[in-house]
């Protein structure tokens, strides 16, 4: 039975991983319906569920880079397991507010907040601790079900979470969540790592670690140039189709039903890039990364052209689908060819270079569609998905980026 099994799940120490990142990400999932419910029922503002999450999403772009650091100069392990720890109490404090009724706004606002800072800490971490529980040759497709694990359980749990609050109210989901970090950290504390994942001893200060950790970065153009293109992908692209995609399925395609058939399709594209790049190991990683991004397009241009709604949904799939094999080969490349005591660090500029224009895109975006037509709007994003990663695909460092990796150990 266990040869049928993926090569990364025949090693002990990732499958006590992956099983510890899937139960977290599923009770997560439960509460990204359950804190909009938990808002509503303390408060009764819309206005209010806007500023809870930013509540959770601000802190984690502001302390991911101080998170960076911290995971190079101490062991990665307990870094996430104070993650663990702090995202535990932060889950169960609002459980036991919100199923008591004693709950005050500003009082989620802070366990939210909380809750995204130690986010902040555990997201670095866990890309520079993969390389130490697989072999290099299994590092691919142990993204890849990493991935596909996230992204199965975050659309379960969605849809779980929804049943959940509607029957028990959203302080179960949040006791629930709360759990899951529990077993998250017991995971992660009975790995049995080699003693090369300990850190060396730091030798400068927190701006000096932050410094040399950009200096990584900055000095290979296929890195920053990438998740530039990422950046600007996300604020002129990806915004639009999450911003603008209501709106069409709401005036031409059905309504609210519609969307939701659209967003599962991409998140169930987004399983199936997964499942790709876990079989699919191409020589070029970068090349075929950044050439899938073209299948971001057809969504906008569907959407612009009000298309029927078995073809956005088809191509919803397809845009889904290049998301997660890009992030899989991405992260695989960082964890190759950057240096372990400074892994931590760049993933974290990455991270944050990847996000940071989205708040701005998401709030310009209806005033540029008002401005310029809805249709135009899209269309904008789609030539520019085509346009942009054309000229990424030109540079020789990405386009020739061809990864040294040992041949693969008997099963």
């Amino acid at each position: 039975m266990r040869l049928l099994l993926p090569l990364p799940l025949r090693q002990r120490e990732f499958r006590l991983f992956f099983v510890g990142q899937a139960t977290s990400t599923l009770g997560s999932s439960f509460t990204v319906v359950a804190l909009v419910f938990a808002v509503l029922q303390t408060t009764g503002s819309t206005a209010d569920v806007g500023l809870a999450l930013a509540a959770t999403r601000l802190p984690l772009m502001i302390f991911v880079l101080f998170g960076g650091v911290i995971a190079d100069r101490l062991s990665r392990r307990a870094v996430m397991l104070a993650s663990d720890a702090g995202r535990f109490v932060t889950q169960a404090v609002a459980a036991v507010l919100l199923i008591s009724g004693q709950a005050r706004f500003w009082e989620l606002l802070v366990l939210f907040g909380l809750n995204g800072f130690a986010q902040a800490f555990f997201n670095p971490a866990s890309v520079g601790l993969v390389p130490s529980l697989v072999r290099d040759d299994s590092l691919q497709p142990a993204n890849a079900l990493l991935d596909f694990a996230r992204n199965g359980a975050a659309t379960l749990g969605q849809l779980l979470g929804g049943a959940l609050v509607t029957l028990a109210g959203p302080g179960a989901a949040f006791a629930i969540d709360s759990g899951t970090f529990v077993v998250s950290a017991a995971a992660l504390a009975m790995l049995r790592l080699p003693a090369s994942v300990m850190p060396t001893k730091p030798v400068g200060g927190f701006v000096s670690d932050l410094r040399d950790g950009w200096g990584e970065f900055r000095s290979r153009t296929w890195l920053w140039v990438g998740t530039l293109h990422i950046s600007l992908l996300n604020a002129f692209a990806l915004v639009a189709f999450f911003a603008l995609g209501p709106v069409v399925a709401s005036r031409s395609l059905g309504g609210g039903i519609a969307w939701g058939l659209i967003g599962a399709s991409f998140a169930l594209g987004m399983m199936g890039g997964s499942a790709v790049a876990l079989r699919v190991r191409p020589n070029r990683p970068l090349l075929a990364a950044f050439g899938a991004i073209v299948l971001a397009a057809p969504q906008l241009m569907l959407l612009a052209l009000a298309a029927p709604l078995p073809a956005v949904a088809l191509a919803a799939c397809l845009g889904g689908a290049q998301a997660s094999f890009w992030g899989a080969l991405w992260t695989t490349t960082m964890q190759r060819e950057i240096p372990t005591s400074a892994l931590s660090r760049v993933a974290a500029y990455s991270q944050l270079g990847t996000l940071v224009l989205g708040p701005l895109g998401f709030a310009v975006v209806g005033f540029v569609a008002d401005a310029i037509g809805l249709s135009t709007a899209l269309w904008i994003g789609a030539i520019w998905i085509v346009a942009s990663t054309a000229i990424v695909l030109s540079l020789p460092s990405l386009r020739g980026y061809r990864p040294i990796v040992p041949k693969a150990a008997p099963a």
